[in-house]
């Protein structure tokens, strides 16, 4: 949803405007990376710690494996105005109220060959302990781990398919597509089958906020 992610634009242009006053009492400058530098070039951070601001002009940013929360802002936030916005460049998530983000936290979403496909969706079901249907690990008839193709159609006769765990899921499409818990790549890149893996101590909490009908805007 373009009006929804013209917020973090809004951020951006906010914070040139911001280190453009900056530079002309403490000789502060954006970087290369867009990174605020002081006068040797050096990273700095000239936001208050603890705001949205200092976190989001952290070197690392959006790379980090951080999670950030605006507690008031969670606690305001409910199933009844609760959104959640995917950015696939940045592969991080935001829980919003509104226009005001709750929760800024790392996702990873789908490869090449498998993408997540950007537009607008809505939750279509909530299942706590959910595994995958169509990925998983193939067993043959004596129990041992069969490799290569780990679907069920490649279960051999005697075996058995167990699918990979999903918890916390929030289905968004009916082939196959939803928000859940998954492994994220240290080095944060796309790395699942279309679906949009989030990190452990944010998704759960992300559950709790939204409901089936929520909207979900990938972009």
């Amino acid at each position: 949803m373009k009006l929804i992610f013209n917020l973090f634009g809004v951020f951006a242009c906010a914070a040139a405007v911001l280190l453009s006053s900056c530079a002309n009492q403490n000789k502060i400058t954006l970087g290369p990376d867009g990174k605020p530098v002081n006068k040797d070039g050096e990273h700095v951070n000239p936001f208050e710690p603890g705001t949205y601001d200092h976190f989001k002009a952290e070197k690392d940013y959006p790379k980090t494996m951080k999670v950030w929360k605006d507690e008031s802002v969670l606690a305001r936030t409910n199933p009844e105005n609760s959104k959640i916005v995917v950015s696939l460049s940045m592969q991080r998530a935001f829980l919003m109220n509104g226009e005001e983000v709750a929760m800024d936290y790392p996702i990873s979403s789908g490869t090449k060959s498998r993408p997540t496909p950007p537009g607008n969706y809505t939750i279509l079901e909530k299942i706590v302990d959910k595994a995958s249907n169509a990925y998983g690990k193939v067993y043959d008839a004596e129990g041992n781990r069969v490799y290569g193709e780990e679907t069920p159609a490649a279960v051999p006769e005697g075996g058995k398919f167990v699918g990979a765990p999903m918890p916390y899921w929030m289905r968004m499409t009916w082939d196959g597509v939803g928000h859940h818990i998954g492994p994220i790549p240290s080095g944060r890149y796309p790395a699942s089958h279309a679906c949009i893996r989030g990190i452990r101590s944010a998704v759960p909490t992300v559950f709790s906020k939204v409901k089936v009908g929520t909207p979900v805007i990938v972009e």
